[in-house]
């Protein structure tokens, strides 16, 4: 389908685009968008958004949120988290940009990539991020310059084969080095303000987070011991949300996380980092089958969307996404999904059974706000999906202002 130009500006938005009680992922919804703007879409939900903020922020009381831009950096979401209370997780020189755009207090931001330039820790500092995060000895030293402006969060390493996406294997320290990394501290006149650790994104369970808060916890209290008083601790992020398969209930996932929380002292500081679980069900993508050809007696249907574009998590983030058809339940035939590029790899699905399509019906992939329009690329020269942002049936404009 082709696509009108451009998203509305933003004294256009203040007419609803949709009524206010309509949800953007119905299918009337869906149809009256694509006509308007085309396709491939990237349908974002502000309420929905919210909704996953606040329901986190209940399963973990006490804790400050600290969303990480990675999985959907777009300025409507950051604007939207912003104003329902969020802090922030901060990995880039464009992450800080993005957010000193939005009006984002520096102090409600933390920067956490454990390895960075020169320029990456001045850019933070001159919008006055104050927090960072190190796990080795090479990334400490790079604070000596900067020791009156910083405090530093130690990332500590716990592998969990029971995440889909191993974080600790790429950064965190050994536990048994992180003494060593508190007295080159010490000697160089650094301030550690806590330990930060990450178990993996898309937890099977909580059981990591409750054996890293305990271990963590037995670091913080050596610390005090030795003179050096940690007054906070990261648990990261890795909260798990529904794809093809059920995911835990938020709410029980946290119940351990919460018990294990409550043997810290009190003046501990919690923070967390979650992306996925805020940004995941709050984006739709829809494509338009621009084509379809017979092949040994499967329907392949090639969209105008695929692994090069949006659905580039199944690549990158290891997930796959519930798909459907927008069309009238009938006899379903065994189908392909197919992205538009010229590359063979470029497919979404092979085993589908799928109702007969025609040229110019959608189909919706769900929960896809994390790491997929984000990741996405412009290969072939087919452009990304527009990207429309929906709050209670107002279009936000682009620059989330």
């Amino acid at each position: 389908m082709a696509k009108v130009s451009g998203i509305p500006s933003a004294s256009a938005v203040e007419t609803p685009e949709l009524d206010p009680t309509q949800d953007p992922f119905a299918r009337e919804s869906i149809q009256h968008l694509v006509a308007r703007y085309g396709s491939p879409l990237f349908i974002v939900d502000a309420q929905r958004l919210r909704q996953q903020y606040h329901r986190l922020a209940a399963a973990l009381p006490g804790v400050d949120l600290h969303y990480a831009l990675k999985p959907l950096p777009q300025a409507p979401v950051i604007a939207t988290l912003r104003d329902a209370g969020a802090y922030f997780d901060l990995a880039t020189n464009g992450e800080v940009d993005l957010v000193r755009r939005m009006g984002v207090a520096p102090e409600r931001c933390i920067h956490t990539h454990p390895i960075k330039r020169d320029s990456d820790i001045r850019t933070a500092l001159a919008y006055g991020v104050r927090t960072f995060v190190i796990d080795n000895p090479d990334e400490l030293r790079k604070f000596v310059k900067f020791r009156r402006q910083v405090s530093l969060l130690i990332r500590v390493a716990f592998h969990s084969p029971d995440a889909v996406c191993d974080l600790s294997r790429k950064f965190g320290c050994e536990i048994q080095a992180v003494g060593g990394l508190l007295a080159l501290a010490a000697q160089l006149r650094i301030k550690i303000e806590g330990l930060s650790f990450h178990v993996g994104s898309q937890a099977a369970g909580s059981s990591m987070f409750v054996e890293a808060i305990g271990v963590c916890w037995e670091l913080m209290q050596e610390a005090g011991q030795g003179g050096q008083n940690l007054v906070t601790l990261d648990i990261g992020g890795g909260f798990p949300v529904d794809y093809l398969q059920r995911s835990t209930p938020i709410e029980e996932f946290c119940a351990p996380i919460r018990e294990a929380l409550k043997t810290l002292a009190p003046e501990v500081r919690i923070i967390a980092e979650p992306g996925r679980y805020i940004a995941a069900p709050a984006a739709m993508a829809v494509a338009a089958v621009m084509g379809r050809a017979l092949r040994n007696g499967r329907w392949w249907y090639y969209l105008d969307d695929g692994l090069y574009g949006s659905y580039s998590g199944q690549v990158f983030d290891h997930m796959n996404y519930p798909v459907e058809a927008l069309v009238p339940s009938g006899s379903t035939h065994p189908s392909v999904l197919a992205g538009p590029t010229c590359d063979g790899f470029d497919v979404i699905n092979e085993n589908l059974e799928l109702p007969k399509l025609e040229v110019g019906d959608l189909i919706l992939g769900r929960s896809m706000g994390a790491y997929t329009w984000a990741t996405a690329t412009d290969f072939n020269f087919f452009p990304r999906a527009t990207v429309l942002t929906l709050d209670r049936g107002r279009l936000l404009p682009e620059d989330g202002r």
